[in-house]
């Protein structure tokens, strides 16, 4: 079996972090080709082909679509884009086409996107929609931008995959035109990696840090957007570890902008380290006592996948965060932080609140990569 995968990142990375987990799935069982566009990431060590167009990403205010080739004409790159992926597809002809996102979003790559549908139509591959839990909203026209979607699904997809549970999520709640989509709609359950066997044991015997001691992770994501969290968790961080053995560590993300990142590294304490990246986010979380981070999808799912009490701040630009953080605080140790929170006094109340939480084991479902691969398999 032969699967194409497209996932256009364009400000972060949680939908391609996402998508990568349910390659490396997919993998196991089929040849799998990652089509991505968004601006670079190294992908040398994944166990499955790349085929890379030339990079477009969206500006800060998320309203601009621009090349990340600061001396390419947008028009030339869309040109180029929307033959390279017809031409891929024709010469790769996979027997499945996993599209995330689109029709729901990404409406920006229609040049490309509806070109690689219509020549999926004239094969025999199947075309799947790889979709998150939670739609964001779109501010204006939101019944058009529904009819539009819903029209492009029943067309050109034979197959929509929801990356949640439905007992926590589901699409409804945030697509009102969901009873007039035709094309069979199945939950995956969430997607996210596991923590490796042992990974806390080993993690924090290898910083040095005894079990009566406490390891916070502070993170962002990608970095692109939740400077002012690391920067209010690390001032706090420095008045906590002189009162008690804490140990904080925080992940800056790949984009966060490189001031923000030197600032937190030029004030240093033993027990305060500052990372950019890592590969193992979610060992580091099975290692932590208390997360605390912004609430996207990917980092909420590391965090119920750890069992790690935490504290989250969701982003306030659209619905999705808020969300789904208050349905995963029904039931899970999590704890919604507020920007009036980020004082340093009602800080340490909510982080030393959230220490005394214990670890725990969630009901939800979180193999949606493996299910994924598996509904994959039964359509080809």
């Amino acid at each position: 079996m032969k699967t194409a995968y497209y996932c256009q990142h364009v400000l972060g990375v949680g939908h391609f972090h996402r998508s990568l987990e349910i390659c490396r799935a997919c993998a196991a069982d089929s040849d799998v080709t990652m089509v991505v566009g968004g601006p670079p990431i190294d992908m040398s060590s994944e166990p499955f082909s790349f085929y890379q167009l030339p990079g477009l990403k969206m500006d800060e205010q998320f309203s601009t679509l621009m090349p990340c080739d600061p001396h390419a004409s947008l028009t030339d790159i869309q040109e180029i884009r929307s033959r390279e992926l017809v031409s891929f597809f024709q010469r790769f002809a996979p027997d499945a086409l996993v599209v995330e996102l689109f029709p729901f979003g990404r409406k920006a790559f229609r040049f490309e996107l509806l070109p690689l549908l219509e020549a999926a139509r004239q094969s025999r591959c199947r075309v799947i929609c790889s979709l998150r839990d939670i739609l964001v909203e779109k501010k204006q026209e939101q019944l058009k931008h529904e009819r539009n979607a819903v029209k492009t699904l029943n067309r050109y997809f034979d197959m929509l995959l929801v990356h949640s549970d439905p007992r926590l999520a589901t699409l409804d709640e945030t697509f009102s035109l969901f009873e007039q989509i035709t094309v069979p709609i199945h939950y995956t359950g969430f997607v996210t990696p596991l923590p490796a066997r042992d990974s806390r044991h080993a993690l924090r015997e290898s910083l040095s840090i005894r079990p009566q001691e406490k390891l916070i992770v502070a993170s962002i994501g990608s970095g692109s957007v939740g400077s002012e969290l690391l920067q209010a968790v690390h001032e706090t961080a420095h008045t906590m570890v002189e009162e008690s053995p804490y140990h904080f560590n925080f992940f800056a993300g790949p984009y966060c902008d490189e001031a923000v990142f030197e600032s937190l590294s030029a004030t240093t304490h033993e027990r305060i380290h500052i990372h950019r990246f890592t590969d193992t986010f979610v060992d580091w979380l099975a290692a932590a006592d208390l997360s605390i981070s912004m609430a996207g999808y990917n980092t909420s799912m590391n965090v119920l996948a750890a069992g790690v009490p935490a504290l989250m701040m969701p982003f306030d630009q659209n619905r999705e965060q808020r969300m789904r953080l208050t349905k995963l605080t029904d039931g899970h140790p999590m704890a919604i932080l507020e920007k009036e929170d980020l004082q340093p006094q009602p800080l340490a109340k909510a982080i030393r609140r959230q220490l005394a939480e214990p670890r725990y084991r969630t009901s939800l479902m979180l193999d949606g990569a493996a299910r994924t691969a598996r509904f994959l398999q039964s359509q080809t």
